[in-house]
């Protein structure tokens, strides 16, 4: 893994972030326009071009005073990093409050609630629930740049949403039986398999790909961090309380409050989400609003 090339030029060290830029876009072009990007954004001249430069002290109000990033980020932002900031930490909230964590750690316990008792069996169903989570993010990995973050995100929640609902649904039919029902066994098998993979292909990968990339250089270390507090705090607060909402008959609750979740980050991936697909740093940061669009200005 090299070092960031943003890393690199704040060091001043203009000729090995080129190289790095060289090996990582698709043509000598493209990695001199990011380079010039990255100069800018760092306050270097666009004719220092050595490779090692000196990189200029920026005064009191510039990026490089912490207490200026706080303010421009959280304080007195801009309209326009106060949308970046809502989708980065909306992003980051949804992943985790879908229900990942629950589904995927405790699906030993929803195999048994569905009437799967032999340990080899629950083991068995446990095993593959990882191997296609694997398999999927591998998917991911393909279609990422090939088909763009807003459409992959959003048929991802949009098949996580028909999982869970079918899942739910399997689960009360199965609490409310007298008798073992073969099919709705499998339906739950099927469902938690199924939102899984499209968890894999779509929230997993791309909720930090697209955090990488819309915060702008200067406010991007924290804004990232603010992120992945709200992310691991979530994620903390389904695997504490999942289980109380899934006790006795009541499995249908906590899938309906996942299936809510789900839901409303549909709606909100759709309406403040933009594409960034294709788009350098400084084209994500101008332009019209929601839409596949870029960020506004």
């Amino acid at each position: 893994m090299p070092e960031s090339p943003r890393w690199l030029v704040l060091q001043g060290r203009l000729g090995d972030a080129k190289k790095i830029l060289d090996k990582i876009s698709d043509s000598k072009e493209e990695a001199l326009l990011r380079l010039a990007d990255i100069k800018e954004a760092a306050g270097i001249l666009p004719e220092c071009n050595d490779d090692v430069v000196a990189v200029p002290k920026r005064s009191h109000g510039q990026w490089r005073y912490q207490g200026s990033v706080w303010r421009d980020l959280i304080l007195h932002p801009t309209s326009t990093v106060r949308h970046i900031l809502i989708a980065g930490v909306g992003i980051q909230f949804f992943q985790q409050t879908s229900g990942i964590a629950a589904v995927v750690l405790y699906s030993p316990k929803i195999f048994q609630k569905a009437g799967i008792t032999s340990q080899s069996h629950k083991l068995l169903a446990t095993v593959v629930v990882g191997f296609v989570k694997i398999v999927f993010i591998l998917v991911a990995t393909f279609l990422l740049d090939r088909i763009g973050r807003r459409p992959l995100l959003q048929t991802s929640v949009g098949g996580m949403i028909l999982s869970l609902t079918s899942l739910g649904m399997a689960l009360t039919i199965i609490d409310h039986s007298d008798t073992k029902l073969i099919w709705a066994i499998a339906l739950v098998v099927a469902s938690v398999l199924a939102f899984v993979a499209m968890f894999s292909i779509g929230m997993g990968p791309i909720t930090m790909v697209y955090n990488s990339e819309i915060f702008p250089l200067r406010l991007r270390a924290q804004g990232t961090s603010i992120g992945v507090a709200v992310n691991r705090v979530m994620s903390g607060t389904i695997l504490m309380t999942f289980l109380s909402f899934s006790k006795g008959n009541h499995d249908w609750w906590g899938f309906l409050l996942l299936h809510g979740v789900a839901t409303a980050g549909w709606v909100f991936f759709y309406t403040l989400l933009p594409e960034t697909q294709g788009k350098t740093l400084g084209g994500r940061l101008a332009g019209g609003l929601g839409g596949g669009k870029t960020f506004p200005p």
